[in-house]
């Protein structure tokens, strides 16, 4: 058996936190895949992997010491309180040490219905889970904070969407499953024991280093406010686009969260949807900053009676909290947006100048619908003097002379640079990735998996976004923007 050396603490918070549920068996786990770095990094005994992998990650078979409990939470969903959520499909198996010495959660998803599910079958198409998988780890290779992917199994059996589909079970690891709803929860209810029980929870586990400060709770919404900020600009560096930034799929941990109807953008638009459920862009990629700091104030209401005995002074101090998520979300933004473009000596004073710069060129890729990561990878390959090497960008606009006149603009300042034209190039190709998991590509991997029980286009795929800032010879395929039949206009949610 694989032995996972659980140390659970969340359990010790009591039972009105979670409800606890076994995992209902499945008719024929096989395992997908398993990723051993992630089980090495977590200190895992695995060497018995191909035996018993498959009824590990199914939830067929409990590994010992795993106490295996659905977690409690509220939220709003679109902007509409549901006082009870909770996990419907999905068991936190138990938390470990890894090797960093941090405690990570071991969360099973698509393993059956719990107390929580509603009318729900607790189960998960094999799609959602393949998705999961491969965007969860290309994030994490992107340099962009995470749950990660143990392993992907398939079930043996049917799930019922708008048809039948094969279903499978996600393993995911995180160092928090905490949600801004599950203070929501406990606020909504007025149990401000529980409350406070929770934020000391989250504290010790991850943001120690709050443990001594005067006001710890203000402290701690200060620190998930930072997080969450630069969390926030990361996905908007790489055109990234949640779609369902409902506050129960928020991590207090900093984390990216719940990859339902997720896309990255292949032609730019400032207010591109992809969510199938997003009928009015409340989610929109422009909205994602705004609808963090919306999110954010859920959290700082459910704390506010321990930022102060007075309640005036607890206003004002979640006020001032609060307040700071912008500047500090703008200034992670253009700092990230200056170095994908390769602008890095400037001065305060041309700070300005910079941004004007930057959003300019988004402006003009909106005007053209070029495609994101293509632009900023072609950008990257370009010398300080205009030659033929420019016409691979140039043929992404539909009138070149468009890009022409920012290109020369953007020549114009790097003349401010202090590196070399090379150093520049090779600094630009550090954040300005060559692959992504493109809606396409992701959308074949789970076709050939579903349809025809094939996984190798899936395997394939995982491969090539394991490198994602690094050329790869013979896989042109993953570079390209999608051919107009190729298009991906909707994401869906896996219920």
């Amino acid at each position: 058996m694989i032995q996972i050396p659980f140390d659970n603490r969340y359990v010790t918070l009591g039972e009105r936190f979670f409800a606890r549920s076994n995992p209902e068996p499945v008719r024929k786990p096989d395992l997908i895949q398993f990723n051993d770095a992630l089980a090495g990094e977590l200190g895992l005994a695995t060497e018995q992997v191909s035996a018993f992998g498959a009824d590990v990650f199914s939830g067929n078979s409990l590994p010992e010491g795993a106490e295996p409990l659905a977690m409690a939470y509220a939220g709003h969903q679109f902007g509409h309180f549901v006082p009870q959520l909770g996990d419907g499909r999905a068991l936190l198996l138990g938390e470990i040490s890894g090797q960093d010495g941090a405690r990570y959660d071991i969360h099973l998803k698509g393993c059956g219905r719990t107390r929580f599910s509603r009318d729900g079958d607790g189960r998960s198409a094999l799609g959602p889970v393949l998705r999961e998988y491969l965007v969860s780890e290309a994030m994490q290779k992107l340099n962009v904070p995470t749950t990660r992917a143990l392993a992907a199994v398939t079930t043996g059996e049917p799930v019922a969407r708008e048809r039948l589909l094969p279903g499978g079970v996600i393993t995911r690891v995180a160092s928090s499953f905490v949600r801004v709803g599950t203070f929501e929860y406990f606020a909504a209810r007025n149990d401000y024991a529980a409350v406070r029980q929770l934020a000391d929870h989250v504290i010790e586990k991850n943001y120690p280093q709050l443990g001594d400060n005067e006001k710890p709770y203000a402290a701690f919404l200060k620190a998930v406010v930072e997080r969450q900020a630069t969390l926030i600009a990361q996905w908007m560096h790489i055109g990234f686009i949640h779609g369902v930034m409902n506050t129960d799929n928020m991590s207090i941990a900093g984390e990216t969260i719940d990859y339902g109807p997720c896309a990255f953008m292949d032609a730019y638009q400032h207010n591109q949807v992809f969510s199938s459920i997003d009928r009015h862009g409340r989610y929109a990629y422009c909205n994602q900053p705004s609808i963090g700091l919306w999110n954010l104030t859920r959290l700082a209401e459910a704390l506010l009676p321990f930022f102060d005995d007075d309640p005036q002074a607890a206003v004002n101090l979640a006020q001032e909290v609060l307040g700071a998520y912008s500047e500090h979300y703008e200034a992670d933004w253009l700092a990230g947006m200056r170095a994908k473009c390769g602008l890095t000596a400037c001065s305060d004073a041309k700070s300005d100048e910079d941004k004007t710069l930057i959003e300019a060129l988004l402006d003009v890729m909106a005007d053209h619908a070029a495609d994101f990561t293509l632009t900023f990878y072609h950008l990257s390959r370009l010398a300080d003097q205009s030659s033929e090497q420019d016409n691979g960008l140039r043929k992404l606009f539909d009138h070149p002379g468009r890009i022409d006149d920012w290109l020369e603009k953007w020549r114009r300042r790097l003349r401010l640079e202090t590196q070399t034209n090379d150093a520049r190039q090779q600094a630009m190709q550090t954040v300005n990735p060559v692959y992504i998991p493109r809606n396409h590509q992701v959308e074949a991997a789970i076709r050939a998996a579903e349809d025809r029980g094939d996984f190798s286009v899936f395997h394939q795929l995982h491969a090539v976004l394991q490198d994602p800032y690094v050329q790869q010879e013979g896989k042109e395929w993953y570079l390209q923007a999608p051919e107009p039949e190729e298009v991906v206009e909707y994401t869906f949610c896996g219920t």
